[in-house]
């Protein structure tokens, strides 16, 4: 059976390049899209791309709605064949362009990738996404274990996560010499934090409670002083692992090393909330967490444009849009409250709203009129 064709190597090689350089993917968006475009060829029977006709992309549309994963025995998902089909999709618009191609493929083409607008609706949907509370976060930390380096370290990096609200890509290569206790401070410093877009700021220390800045406190005083820590060292150092006494590999403490990948800060989250039996939370959540107390903390929209720039947020619109929705139960409590309220908190509430809507009307460009209390 073929495997290959020669002609579509060369000049995928040469699309994944210009993903890379031209459009700046990170490399998994790049193998995402080369997943799909394999995929693609496997259907084909490694067809030269220059013989593409419409038939064949909408057989493989079909072929994607049929197809029943083996492990699970379920469809593939809509917001699954959405992407493949967009990652094609994109793929033959290129091609359309290039030398070789161009008295082959039109740009229309690229168009019979397009899943049905009903499959797009749901695959595009936001869902409600399940966020921790700020007190389901403070019950995990408090309920973690600290006597030990390796546990210290744990505690430490999920207080860390909800003090700053950092990536956890961001954390897992954060050096000592990052953090400025003295005014609360993290330089997330693209040249060394793996910060997203590579992007340079500096960010403070979020007001989730004193407890929570005792333990980083701690945490690097402990780095310093018992482990003899220096700056250029890892600020969440990675397990060392050594045999034990039994001649199994074991932790055994720490090295000097950052962690090679978010994928441990990871387990440490599923494993914290596994502890207290909560649903797993990742890292990344917490940033929603913070979102929502920005919400309900700030009182005008300098405010919130200084909460919403502590997350790394160029566009406050960023921070209400994907981070900040309200959650149905919250929703709820709104609404009911609402009507409950007295006149006069009414009008308080009409004009703070004002004073946000003239905030978002200035961001996006509009010349919406402020709000008028009913």
């Amino acid at each position: 059976m073929k495997r290959l064709n020669p002609k579509n190597e060369r000049i995928k090689r040469d699309y994944f390049l210009y993903l890379e350089e031209a459009k700046r993917l990170q490399a998994s968006s790049v193998d995402k899209a080369a997943s799909a475009i394999s995929e693609f060829e496997k259907f084909t029977g490694y067809r030269d791309f220059a013989l593409f006709h419409i038939e064949r992309a909408k057989s493989f549309k079909q072929y994607l709605n049929d197809r029943i994963i083996a492990k699970s025995k379920a469809p593939l998902s809509k917001a699954t064949i959405y992407s493949r089909l967009m990652a094609l999709k994109a793929f033959f618009l290129w091609l359309a362009g290039q030398q070789g191609y161009r008295s082959k493929i039109s740009y229309s083409d690229a168009d019979y990738f397009n899943p049905s607008a009903h499959d797009s609706r749901i695959a595009t949907t936001r869902r409600e996404k399940r966020v921790p509370t700020l007190e389901q976060v403070h019950h995990v930390i408090g309920s973690m274990p600290n006597s030990t380096d390796v546990e210290m370290r744990d505690k430490a990096l999920v207080a860390f996560t909800l003090l700053t609200g950092a990536r956890d890509s961001a954390i897992a290569s954060m050096k000592l010499k990052h953090i400025n206790l003295n005014d609360c401070s993290i330089f997330q410093d693209a040249r060394e934090v793996a910060t997203k877009n590579r992007k340079t700021f500096t960010s403070y220390f979020f007001p989730v409670g004193d407890s929570i800045t005792q333990i980083i406190t701690d945490w690097i005083k402990h780095l310093k002083t018992v482990l003899l820590f220096g700056p250029d060292d890892p600020l969440f150092p990675s397990t060392e692992i050594n045999r034990n006494s039994d001649g199994l590999f074991a932790p055994s403490g720490l090295n000097r090393n950052h962690w090679r990948s978010a994928a441990p800060i990871r387990r440490i989250f599923k494993q914290a909330f596994a502890n207290v039996k909560l649903p797993y939370a990742n890292p990344h959540s917490l940033r929603s967490t913070l979102a929502q107390l920005g919400e309900r903390t700030c009182r005008t929209p300098e405010e919130f444009k200084a909460w919403s720039q502590n997350l790394g947020h160029e566009g406050v619109l960023t921070t209400f849009m994907s981070y900040g929705t309200v959650a149905s139960s919250r929703q709820s409590e709104i609404i009911l409250g609402l009507a409950k309220q007295p006149s006069d908190a009414k009008t308080d509430s009409n004009d703070r709203l004002s004073q946000i809507e003239l905030m978002l009307a200035k961001l996006t460009g509009a010349q919406n009129q402020p709000h008028t209390p009913l």
